[in-house]
């Protein structure tokens, strides 16, 4: 097993009906931004939900973070929370809102260019403001480390960046609030989800049973839950045992003191970013091709 340092700070609040409590995960002086993308929070209640969670807090709302959140888009964020002088972020979405959020947390207050951010690949990150997250997309695991990706639209470029900082302080996943998800999107996260734990099982050995074991039984358990997902929208169950998984693929823990590769995942950057394609559908399509030729 290779030598490791394991850290996640993030509070999990799991279970239907748990967006109530965010008054008791944001402190009562908060001066809260709620970001989110289109429409689906609107019209599955979510967003009604987190309104009248928040009814006692100063909040204010900023829509429109892509699929793969853009630079541009986010650094109109920033400009919002530093005119507004908020001091608290919440991302409701999926993996692309949480991703963008963490951005905007680690830019507000960067002395300097925030693109530098992605260039350092969040090495020149030293503060942060404190954002929680509420999941309604199971993929990326973004809701418990600490990594992100952000695009630039003008240049064509997928970049992913990391910092110790930029951890979600809650993240509250409600398996319900997956139920009104199309078919493609859970689709895309159980996919999304297996290749996470792919790129940090199938590498090499170093005798690291206790990993090892940890990501096939996620592996087994997308296989199993995966298809029944699809085939059974309002199974609570069935979607809670996706979205744990999914959190589960990419938390820090079964890849603490083993290989990684993400080989998989930088090609399917650069293919997302020319093509727009979905984030998952470039892993299908280039993980077995990929596994083929490095055998």
């Amino acid at each position: 097993m290779l030598n490791f340092d394991f850290y996640n700070p993030t509070k999990i609040v799991f279970g239907q009906g748990r967006i109530a409590e965010l008054p008791t995960l944001i402190p009562p002086e908060a001066r809260v931004l709620m970001l989110y993308g289109g429409g689906s929070i609107k019209s599955n209640g979510v967003l009604d939900q987190v309104r009248a969670a928040l009814s006692g807090y100063t909040v204010q709302e900023f829509s429109g973070i892509e699929p793969n959140p853009s630079f541009e888009t986010l650094m109109q964020a920033v400009e919002l929370v530093r005119k507004e002088k908020l001091d608290f972020l919440l991302a409701v979405g999926g993996g692309s809102v949480i991703d963008g959020t963490k951005f905007v947390a680690a830019a507000v207050d960067f002395e300097g260019d925030p693109w530098q951010i992605l260039k350092k690949r969040g090495a020149n990150i030293t503060q942060a403001l404190p954002f929680g997250s509420i999941l309604t997309l199971p993929a990326t695991g973004s809701e418990m480390n600490n990594g992100s990706v952000v695009t630039r639209k003008s240049l064509k470029a997928k970049v992913p960046f990391s910092s110790p900082h930029v951890f979600p302080k809650f993240s509250i996943l409600d398996p319900a609030t997956t139920f009104t998800l199309p078919v493609r999107q859970i689709g895309n996260g159980v996919v999304d989800a297996f290749a996470h734990v792919m790129e940090q099982y199938l590498t090499y050995p170093v005798n690291a049973p206790v990993q090892d074991r940890f990501a096939e039984g996620i592996l087994l358990t997308l296989i199993e839950e995966g298809p029944k997902a699809l085939a059974e929208p309002d199974d609570y169950d069935v979607r809670a045992n996706v979205m744990w998984c999914a959190t589960l693929a990419l938390n820090g823990l079964i890849g603490a003191g083993v290989p990684h590769d993400w080989a998989t995942h930088m090609v399917g950057h650069e293919l997302t970013a020319l093509y727009g394609l979905d984030h998952a559908q470039t892993l299908a399509i280039v993980l077995p091709s990929m596994l083929r030729v490095r055998k």
